[in-house]
């Protein structure tokens, strides 16, 4: 049995992997640059979170090792979240 992925796999995960890293851009800098109520900054996170999870079931570890701490950081410099 062959297990090597297809090249149209590798496509398809690739341009899965170029919308989650452009949804993650968007949304820190909706929140790095809006004036939306930490609450909302909040939920975009959890959205972009489920839009994550959506686009790679079973890779929550992945994107809590990845793009987790980059979100904190952010919520964290621009609410002065302890």
């Amino acid at each position: 049995m062959n297990d090597k992925p297809t090249e149209e796999q590798i496509q398809e995960e690739n341009r899965k992997a170029r919308r989650l890293q452009m949804m993650i851009g968007l949304v820190m800098n909706v929140i790095s640059q809006g004036e939306l109520p930490v609450e909302e900054a909040s939920e975009l996170v959890a959205s972009a979170k489920r839009a994550a999870l959506t686009l790679f079931p079973d890779k929550e570890l992945a994107f809590d090792l990845i793009y987790r701490p980059r979100l904190q950081r952010l919520m964290v410099e621009k609410y002065r979240m302890l």
